[in-house]
């Protein structure tokens, strides 16, 4: 499993309509074959803060998925509204559910 969390942090004229322009990503994405899961949750201690968490079947899938159409257009239509570049911590997991994925820091 290749498991994939990324740091948003939008601007405030964004911040309130920030899942509308990534929903059809968030659609696109899930709909993709080898997607395990994929899940937006907003920051607890920033508001302007929101977290995206992907999971695929392997590395294979992940490849073809920053290498489609849909995540090309989804990043031209999110960097108006960041602040700054995305954080992204990614790893390789041997297993297929959170419970094999173990403690990651972000």
């Amino acid at each position: 499993m290749y498991f994939i969390v990324v740091k948003f942090q939008t601007k405030p004229e964004y911040t309130a309509n920030f899942m509308d322009l990534v929903t059809p990503f968030t659609t696109a994405t899930r709909a993709e074959a080898g997607n395990l899961w994929f899940d937006w949750s907003r920051s607890v201690e920033d508001p302007a803060e929101f977290v995206l968490v992907e999971a695929f079947t392997d590395d294979e899938a992940a490849g073809a998925h920053v290498n489609s159409e849909h995540f090309m257009a989804a990043m031209d239509t999110m960097r108006p509204a960041l602040v700054s570049t995305p954080k992204i911590v990614s790893r390789k997991v041997e297993g297929n559910d959170w419970g094999d994925m173990g403690e990651l820091q972000v």
